[in-house]
């Protein structure tokens, strides 16, 4: 059996959230995009964790479900008790911010982790994310220190200014940041900034998962990014523990093989805000080739260039990675997977209410769009076929000429090209979003270009 997982997101108590991330909606949500587990985001919040206690029963060990009086909510999405924690210091005369995705077995174990950041004087009011000035490694300590089933999994790890690798606030490795406690950290995410290619070239999480997440905002954005575990079917009900031997898999797994992390789905990493070098000021951007050649000050003003994160990923990469030593498949339904020796392959993406967007017209948020997403994935609901269900099911497995009998054939090749990677993108720099378009714009008519770019507006 194999279900979609979205392990990161946040809920209307942090910054820059929509008030519409409430439990309900993110159930809502989840179920729209075919995901199976998704976080509750956020219980370090004093008045999340309220909600999260009066909204969600506990089905199995650590996995909840929005409480309701309807027959069908064995079929709604389950929840796992996740947020994010932000560190801030100094260490070796060096200033550092890290964030840090916390996965909690239990409420009481949440409960008690809040009491001892409280303890130290961090204020869990403030944010729903919140602001520490504690170190990492410390952080780990006292998060195992209440319970050694939770999991530390450092967050959109080549993020610039808040990542473990970032080139403006990270560390060079995972050594470096956690010390004693790196033999804690058994995964790390991706991030929209990066995919695995890019991490399969640090030899360092050779031995460690690679998880993607979203890290929504916002409804429609969960989902952008996602993990597939694999579960036996002997393995019977799913719990906190499934979820903790596939992550951790030397960790007393269950049952050797019983658990896994099949694939991942990945966003574009060249449409983030800082994927290539560059000073936005003053209009330069630069390859990862560029900056070797020409250096890291910009030409125009002589200031330092904000370095991006391929740059970054040159600088830290302990291997290439050429065409030649990847595994490129392509399945039945036309999606290109990328594969590296037994690392779980990955596929990218474009969101469906983008590519609606691009070929039928019109803003993700408009209601054509919507009324347009709606009927394709309620309709892959309703089909019953075997895989996937909702939006992952139409964007991976749905048959695209049922696509275009709903749709038309405009949306059908849509999907169709992005399910092989025939796209145009223009990679982002210096906190200007890229661009990833289906149609070049010089050689189609297509649509307006879609215009919310709500991913990463933290950063």
């Amino acid at each position: 059996m194999k279900f979609i997982a979205d392990l990161h997101l946040h809920s209307k108590y942090s910054r820059a959230v929509s008030q519409e991330m409430t439990l309900p909606q993110i159930s809502h949500w989840a179920s729209q995009k075919g995901i199976g587990l998704v976080a509750t985001g956020d219980w370090t919040h004093p008045l999340w964790l309220r909600e999260i206690k009066a909204n969600l029963e506990e089905v199995t060990e650590g996995f909840f479900r929005l409480k309701s009086n309807s027959d069908s909510r064995a079929a709604d999405p389950l929840f796992i008790l996740s947020t994010e924690i932000s560190s801030i210091y100094s260490q070796n005369g060096k200033g550092h911010r890290i964030h840090n995705v916390v996965l909690a077995p239990s409420i009481e174990t949440a409960e008690k982790i809040n009491q001892e950041l409280t303890k130290r004087g961090v204020n869990l009011i403030a944010d729903g994310r919140p602001i520490t000035g504690i170190p990492a490694s410390d952080l780990v300590k006292i998060i195992l220190s209440v319970d050694e089933k939770a999991l530390i999994i450092p967050a959109h790890v080549w993020t610039p200014w808040f990542s473990l690798y970032g080139s403006e606030s990270g560390f060079g490795s995972i050594d470096e940041c956690f010390g004693d406690m790196a033999k804690y950290i058994y995964a790390i995410e991706t991030g929209l900034s990066s995919s695995p290619e890019m991490n399969w070239r640090i030899g360092e999480l050779d031995t460690r998962s690679i998880l993607s997440c979203s890290d929504a905002h916002s409804g429609p954005k969960l989902g952008r990014e996602a993990t597939i575990f694999e579960i036996s079917d002997e393995l019977g009900v799913l719990s906190y523990e499934t979820i903790r031997s596939a992550i951790a898999p030397n960790l007393e797994p269950i049952t050797h093989n019983q658990a896994r992390i099949a694939y991942t789905l990945e966003f574009y990493p060249e449409e983030g805000k800082y994927h290539y070098t560059g000073h936005r000021a003053c209009g330069i951007k630069q390859s990862p080739e560029e900056t070797k050649k020409l250096g890291e000050t910009c030409p125009v003003c002589g200031r330092h260039l904000t370095i991006g994160v391929m740059h970054r990923v040159e600088q830290l990469a302990t291997r290439d990675l050429k065409t030649e030593d990847l595994t490129l498949k392509t399945d039945e339904f036309g999606v290109k997977w990328i594969g590296y020796e037994e690392r779980p392959p990955y596929a990218m993406l474009v969101p469906l209410q983008e590519i609606l967007s691009e070929a039928m017209g019109g803003l993700p948020a408009s209601q054509k769009i919507q009324n347009e997403y709606q009927k394709l994935t309620n309709l892959r609901h309703n089909l019953s076929l075997p895989g996937l269900t909702g939006e992952f099911g139409v964007l991976l497995e749905m048959p695209l000429e049922e696509i275009a009998k709903v749709s038309g054939e405009k949306v059908a090749e849509g999907i169709r090209r992005v399910r092989s990677g025939q796209i145009v993108i223009d990679p982002g720099y210096d906190g200007v979003f890229g661009t990833v378009k289906i149609w070049d714009k010089e050689k189609s008519s297509s649509a307006e270009t879609p215009e919310d770019k709500e991913q990463m507006s933290l950063f």
